[in-house]
């Protein structure tokens, strides 16, 4: 994933000041407010027994008994809600710097708007949708939209970061503005689509603030695990006092406390909101504005990905590479008739031929009163007709046949099989032909994108399946489906084809992503469980996909896959991990209640810790200094390496797992030492 600093967006995101740790700080002290705290039943818990312990700790004092290590427990409890609060007012406070630079984007924007045949000028707020646009060079777009007259070049660095401009024209797949961006050149008219408060910024500033980020349904479930994983321990830690008068001991109100707020998962009940708000911070990292936490997430269990061929697959610039003369027709007057036929045609197809005929030595002469046709979607063919009266085609294969025979021309019979080679070669074959034969063949090589096989593999390694869409005939289609490496591809594709092959994955029980831009794309964009639509694409394809990709950048789906991914593995993890530290507490806590009465409790003193004062504080410090200290591995994530569901959970258990039980005795047997050298044994 490219995290370059050319992205403004990135450069924000990766910045925290301290003006940001201010406001992290100031913001872990007002959800201290007890609604906000109910939303995390594990951490209302603590906030409980931090109330209950001050107000413990006041009593003492004002019946003048011991106080102090009542208070002690308090404030350290304080301490721990107040860490689990800043975890997430963090992850909240490094999307501010984004929405800033995104809010100034939008302000003070006023539009032109053209009715009854005259202009009136406008704040954005109140233009409304179907309303007409006018936006010369160096002004700013008003409202999101589509342009329906005029091509311009635009720069989106304010909200993109990339500050090369892009080309944007009516009636075509890239007619989308965003409000905000600044018209370099030319003028447009721009049909306003987005009512006020409603555009992409908005959402986009929405999002992430965090204003709009719902709990996702992983993220609900651990959340109900947690609360009654909590509500266990409650009446465990309840009914302990019974059971331990049976042995003549009596457990303290405060030694309870501390051993229930020890006993829940309060690391992972701390981190969580962090965890899902980073997750959603790491994509717009990446320049993938998630419409919602739950579409990061949903990526992360993705089975299928449909890939469209051409600008993601590969290059998407078809060239040139080699010319095929076929019945005994000339090479020099196969690139000649090319040559004559490309020199009008404005693709980087005919602009390749060009080249390579005349760096072959193939040259032109005069073609000053030649007519140019163009080529289209019927005749599927374009050319040349010249002065002399000579007509050169060059086009598909079945066209070219169809034309030729129309001519009385006849077919060479080595046509086809020049042809096949070259599709199997995964490149496009191109017939051409004049008025009096078939010349021969060009190869146009689509060049698949380094890297790109690779990155298959890495999905493949993940459980992802790979579909290549492409409007390729079979045999060019399996051709680059095994140079790139994706599992599956389906050729001769239209747009409702899309549509169709998203629903018979879904009907096998897969979750399916795809990645679009245009108008004819949004009804698979829909269907899909992840629609990545490219920023550059129409405002349908925006709308109906659940990401934008501010880049434009098709292959950026891959990255969205490892980033969720990503969030699943860290929440997994850290859960793992935070389960596993009970264990260790306990075995710190328990003997330290119940040695001086039960002596066979002192088997479970496997720490001989110092006392059963400084057993409890140690624990309880470690439970708060745990939270903070895992702040950054929540917002960065864990490091993540392709591989199966057993292998990934073996990981997950090994590192997490044992680690959460080895490391709180270290730390706990440490922590004890000190509070031994400094206040003795108690």
């Amino acid at each position: 994933m490219d995290t370059s600093s050319r992205h403004g967006i990135k450069v924000h995101a990766a910045r925290f000041t301290a003006q940001a740790m201010q406001e992290a700080v100031r913001d872990a002290f007002v959800k201290l407010a007890p609604r906000t705290m109910m939303k995390n039943p594990v951490m209302f818990v603590v906030l409980v027994g931090t109330v209950l312990t001050t107000g413990l700790s006041l009593q003492a004092l004002a019946k003048g008994q011991p106080w102090a290590y009542t208070l002690v427990v308090a404030l350290i409890l304080f301490v721990t809600v107040l860490f689990a609060n800043f975890a997430e007012a963090v992850a909240e406070a490094r999307g501010r710097g984004q929405a800033a630079s995104l809010r100034a984007a939008r302000s003070q924007l006023v539009g032109r708007r053209w009715r009854n045949g005259q202009f009136e000028y406008l704040p954005a707020a109140e233009l409304r949708p179907d309303d007409i646009v006018v936006v010369s060079a160096n002004e700013q777009i008003p409202a999101d939209g589509e342009i329906v007259e005029g091509v311009a070049s635009i720069n989106e660095a304010a909200v993109t970061g990339e500050s090369a401009p892009v080309l944007r024209e009516a009636g075509t797949d890239r007619s989308g503005v965003i409000a905000g961006t600044t018209v370099l050149s030319d003028e447009i008219k721009v049909r306003v689509t987005a009512q006020p408060g409603a555009s992409f910024l908005d959402r986009m500033i929405a999002l992430v603030e965090g204003a709009q980020r719902q709990k996702t349904p992983n993220e609900l479930a651990l959340t109900v695990l947690l609360a009654a994983l909590t509500l266990v321990f409650l009446i465990v830690v309840v009914t302990l006092p019974a059971l331990a008068q049976f042995a003549d001991v009596k457990i303290d109100v405060v030694v309870l406390v501390a051993l229930l707020v020890c006993l829940i998962p309060t690391t992972i009940g701390g981190l969580l909101p962090a965890i899902g708000i980073a997750g959603m911070n790491r994509a717009l990292e990446a320049n993938v504005i998630a419409k919602s936490g739950k579409a990061v997430e949903l990526a992360g269990d993705i089975d299928t990905l449909l890939l469209d061929k051409t600008g993601t697959i590969t290059l998407g610039d078809r060239r040139a590479t080699e010319f095929i003369a076929v019945a005994g027709a000339r090479v020099p007057d196969l690139r000649e008739a090319a040559l004559l036929a490309s020199l009008s045609d404005p693709t980087p197809e005919g602009k390749s031929i060009v080249a390579l005929a005349q760096a072959q030595g193939a040259s032109s002469g005069d073609i000053s009163s030649s007519t140019f046709v163009p080529f289209s979607a019927e005749s599927r063919m374009s050319g040349v007709d010249l002065a002399s009266g000579r007509r050169i085609r060059k086009g598909a294969r079945s066209a070219i046949v169809a034309w030729a025979r129309v001519g009385s021309v006849a077919v060479p019979a080595d046509l086809d099989a020049a042809v096949d080679r070259i599709a199997r070669g995964g490149a496009t074959p191109l017939v051409v032909a004049d008025d009096t034969r078939v010349l021969g063949v060009i190869a146009l090589a689509d060049i698949v994108k380094h890297g790109v096989r690779e990155r298959f593999a890495r999905l493949r390694a993940m459980g992802v399946r790979t579909v290549m869409i492409t409007g390729d005939n079979p045999l060019t289609a399996a051709a680059i489906a095994a140079e790139a490496g994706v599992d599956d591809f389906l050729a001769e594709a239209k747009p409702e084809d899309k549509l169709a092959r998203i629903r018979a994955e879904q009907a096998e029980g897969r979750l399916v992503a795809m990645v679009g831009d245009g108008t004819n794309d949004a009804p698979a964009l829909a269907q899909a469980d992840i629609g990545l639509a490219m920023n550059s694409g129409t405002q349908a394809a925006k709308e109906a996909g659940n990401m934008v990709d501010l880049d434009s950048d098709p292959t950026k789906l891959l990255s969205v896959v490892e980033i969720g991914k990503q969030l699943l593995i860290t929440r997994g993890a850290l859960t793992t991990f935070s389960l596993a530290n009970d264990v260790s507490k306990y075995f710190a806590i328990i003997p330290a209640i119940f040695v001086a009465a039960i002596p066979g409790m002192a088997a479970l003193d496997i720490m001989h810790l110092s006392g059963p004062v400084n057993a409890v504080l140690a624990a309880l410090i470690f439970n708060a200094a745990i939270i903070p200290a895992l702040i950054p591995l929540a917002l960065r994530g864990v490091s993540f390496r392709p591989g199966s569901a057993e292998s990934l959970l073996r990981r997950n258990l090994l590192l997490f797992g044992v680690g959460g039980v080895v490391l709180p005795f270290i730390a706990i047997k440490l922590i004890d030492l000190v509070l031994a050298a400094v206040f003795g044994a108690r």
